[in-house]
């Protein structure tokens, strides 16, 4: 396979990695959605307590529950003495209540509550257990690797285990699959019943702070310290970032926001080839065309780091030449980003038209002119 630079890779003068973050948690991964890219990774895959965190596992399912039709909003579940008898975070909710769903995703996310995560998990498979192991199933199906469930609430537990890697993708998934019910995500208040007035506010500390931040979710125990799933908008770009492991509520306060400051401030999005654009013109072996046009399908936008001077390095690799019948749309290649430090961004190049197969005389023309090139190679010329 032979590797064609670009016509224009003398202008795509792009730059080197940024300087590393340096983060005081002890596990944490950044990520930018708009262009799939990792920004940062401390110890993303270790295998530790995601305490309450983990919480964005039973509202995954009660959000599928409801996509799936088996609960509306205003659905009532019971709540058991096992789900009374919580402590930690909780609703305050007793064997009286019948509280709605909505209230109950309302009193996860924003009040944390544990005895709401055990009337979630009784109601949709009528035991917590049977539920956390639905929840280890469905971390399989979504890509989780590091993932097992003990529990609805993240309650301490050495088999209830998640990685920064995997809370970060189960955010994504909460963003992408549900759009309209991650909306909850962002609530900043949730009264319920006027039991506690002084646990209504949203732990989530950068969500007042007028920097883009609409969700997720807070964590605390003493073995897995202070931690924070998070996501913010600014302009077009997404990132999802997990810290874990910090000293105080303080402490994983400030360091979301520079996390924050850092993802959005640091880096910058270019378009290096707008959607439909013609990338190379490739040769054609027997075809009506002596060459076709490659593009992408989506563009490629990058991410650029601020005060970088090394060039990124753009190619079309493709084999060459490209061999007669073509349609238009079928991968032919694919075009390499490689930044120094990070992985090559690698998307597919397709054909813009049709290149049929030439008719007899056109092959015969082209199989002589092909031993007339390699007799030329051939004797260096």
């Amino acid at each position: 396979m032979r590797a064609f630079l670009l016509r224009f890779i003398a202008v795509l003068l792009l730059v080197a990695p940024a300087h590393a973050f340096d983060t005081n948690a002890q596990t944490a991964w950044v990520y930018d959605v708009s262009t799939g890219t990792t920004l940062m990774e401390k110890n993303a895959d270790d295998s530790i307590p995601p305490a309450s965190m983990s919480k964005l596992m039973t509202v995954y399912m009660l959000f599928e529950a409801l996509e799936e039709g088996r609960v509306q909003m205003d659905t009532r579940l019971p709540v058991s003495t096992k789900a009374r008898q919580m402590k930690g975070s909780t609703m305050f909710l007793n064997e009286q209540d019948r509280p709605t769903v909505e209230e109950l995703i309302k009193g996860i996310i924003v009040l944390s509550g544990n005895d709401a995560c055990v009337v979630v998990a009784e109601g949709l498979s009528g035991t917590e257990d049977a539920f956390a192991r639905q929840m280890t199933e469905k971390g399989k199906e979504l890509g989780l690797t590091s993932s097992t469930f003990a529990n609805a609430s993240g309650w301490p537990d050495p088999r209830h285990r998640m990685s920064a890697h995997d809370l970060g993708l189960l955010a994504k998934h909460l963003v992408e699959d549900f759009p309209e019910l991650y909306k909850n995500f962002a609530l900043t208040e949730f009264p319920f019943d006027n039991r506690a007035p002084a646990n209504r506010y949203n732990r989530n500390p950068l969500l007042k702070l007028g920097i883009g931040a609409d969700g997720l979710k807070t964590g605390h125990t003493q073995e897995a310290g202070f931690g924070l799933v998070g996501s913010a908008v600014q302009d077009d770009r997404r990132v999802i970032f997990v810290i874990t492991g910090l000293q105080s509520e303080t402490a994983r306060a400030e360091e979301a926001e520079r996390i924050v400051n850092w993802a959005f401030r640091q880096f910058t999005m270019q378009t290096l080839v707008p959607a439909g654009e013609n990338v190379v013109e490739a040769p054609v072996w027997l075809g009506t065309e002596n060459r076709v046009g490659l593009t992408t399908k989506n563009g490629v936008k990058v991410l650029v780091p601020a005060g970088a001077q090394d060039e990124v390095k753009v190619e079309a690799v493709y084999d060459s030449p490209i061999p007669a019948p073509i349609s238009k749309g079928e991968r032919l290649g694919n075009l390499v980003v490689t930044v120094p430090g990070a992985k090559d961004a690698i998307t597919p190049l397709i054909a813009m038209q049709d290149v049929p197969e030439a008719g007899f005389a056109g092959r015969m023309k082209g199989a002589v002119m092909r031993l007339g090139n390699k007799a030329i190679e051939a004797v260096g010329l």
